[in-house]
């Protein structure tokens, strides 16, 4: 007879592999999906965009909903979810559309994607002091690092090689996007501990909600819509 402690393990193991393997495909599935839409570019980016950003507003509703606020206190997050996911929205379309290749935009989607990985990696591996415990325990300082380190060089080897930049003035800006990045993780995780969730949503099996995967991304071009608000007025002017 075998022991259940073994059965259990075998079990875990099991439901962890195949959790693995969901994510793995549906994340394949996701990425081919908006590379391809970012590469064609032009009405087809901007109402894919615009669908993905209205699906992430219905699933931060819900979110807020959860808070059981007052009505004023409700409608005042709903006007917050519009602006800023409607902004970020509108940044990442703007973005696009103003450059003839698809490559400038995807590297600051690219630049969130390092923060991610970098973060996972060397928090794994070295660990320590966590960032924000009452908000997201598994996040660590040395996480936080490593992001900004993957963000910073991915960031520097475009800029360099576009001579774009200075390599140190390239690193700097890659690691600044990576700590908006963070920040933007952090308050969609506040929102879901304030609502009691696990997740903002199911649509994307194995992942969760699209606010989940998309949080750093709505930082980031948010962050960056708010430093070209000056060109963006001297557009409409010109």
């Amino acid at each position: 007879m075998s022991d259940n402690k073994d059965d259990n393990d075998q079990g875990v193991a099991a439901t962890n592999k195949s959790d693995l393997k969901l994510r793995v495909f549906s994340g394949v599935i996701m990425a081919v999906i908006s590379v391809f839409a970012l590469w064609v570019g032009g009405a087809i980016f901007a109402i894919f965009a615009t669908i993905v950003g209205a699906a992430t507003f219905w699933e931060w509703k819900n979110i807020s909903d959860a808070f059981h606020l007052s009505k004023i206190k409700t409608n005042i997050w709903l006007a917050a979810g519009v602006i800023y996911i409607g902004f970020a929205t509108f940044m990442l379309i703007y973005f696009r559309l103003k450059d003839i290749s698809y490559i400038p935009t995807l590297m600051l989607l690219l630049v969130v994607v390092a923060t991610d990985v970098g973060a996972y990696f060397s928090g794994r591996k070295f660990g320590g002091k966590k960032l924000a415990p009452a908000i997201s325990p598994g996040k660590t300082w040395s996480g936080l690092i490593g992001g900004m380190i993957a963000a910073g060089l991915v960031w520097m080897l475009y800029s360099v090689q576009n001579n774009s930049a200075l390599w140190y003035m390239a690193f700097a800006s890659g690691a600044t996007l990576a700590i908006v990045a963070q920040l933007g993780d952090l308050f969609a995780s506040w929102m879901k501990r304030k609502a009691g969730k696990k997740d903002s949503g199911t649509l994307i099996p194995g992942h969760g909600g699209l606010l989940d995967r998309a949080d750093g991304i709505l930082a980031v071009f948010f962050a960056m819509g708010l430093l070209h608000i000056p060109l963006l007025w001297n557009n409409i002017n010109g």
